[in-house]
């Protein structure tokens, strides 16, 4: 019984390799054709000052006043590939109890510099009561990097937190 399993196996496998010796090109000459001209490859330098999307999903959202309303999930593009939509969450812990809200990119102005606020907590202890300080965690205004040009530091809707929990939940279809 084990000699015809060992056969069949034999068998089945050289029927394996026929069948991908038959799918070869017969002329090698089909493989030396260009590229069609819209896969060639682009200079880095053509890109400089673009975003990558995968960046500016996860963004922090803060309206005019600075304060957090909540951070970008998703970006809504035609089938053209032009964004149109921001997918903004508000609320929840976690993804968990989160309001989804679509708003229209026009509405959403990406910022570079990082977001200042008035208090005074995060000054030294000379430093006046009235002084702008940087809060988002990034180093002290005098050694600050510069910023990174493939992606904004954060963005801004002039809403509230309130306010966008009140707007229609946006929920993706599954049509």
């Amino acid at each position: 019984m084990l000699i015809k399993s060992i056969v069949a196996g034999v068998a089945g496998s050289a029927l394996l390799a026929t069948v991908a010796v038959a799918q070869t090109p017969a002329d090698k000459a089909d493989n030396k054709m260009a590229p069609p001209a819209s896969t060639t490859a682009t200079s880095p330098t053509s890109y400089t000052g673009d975003w990558r999307a995968s960046k500016v999903v996860g963004l922090s959202v803060y309206n005019d006043k600075n304060e957090s309303v909540g951070s970008i999930n998703d970006l809504l593009m035609d089938k053209g590939g032009a964004i149109k939509a921001v997918v903004i969450g508000v609320g929840g812990f976690l993804g968990v109890g989160e309001h989804l809200v679509a708003v229209p990119l026009d509405k959403v102005k990406f910022v570079n510099e990082p977001v200042a606020n008035t208090s005074a907590s995060n000054t030294g202890a000379g430093a006046s009561s009235t002084s702008k300080t940087t809060t988002t965690g990034a180093a002290p205004a005098a050694t600050a990097s510069k910023p990174n040009p493939w992606y904004p530091d954060h963005a801004v809707f002039n809403a509230t937190k309130d306010e966008l929990k009140a707007m229609p939940e946006f929920k993706y279809t599954t049509q």
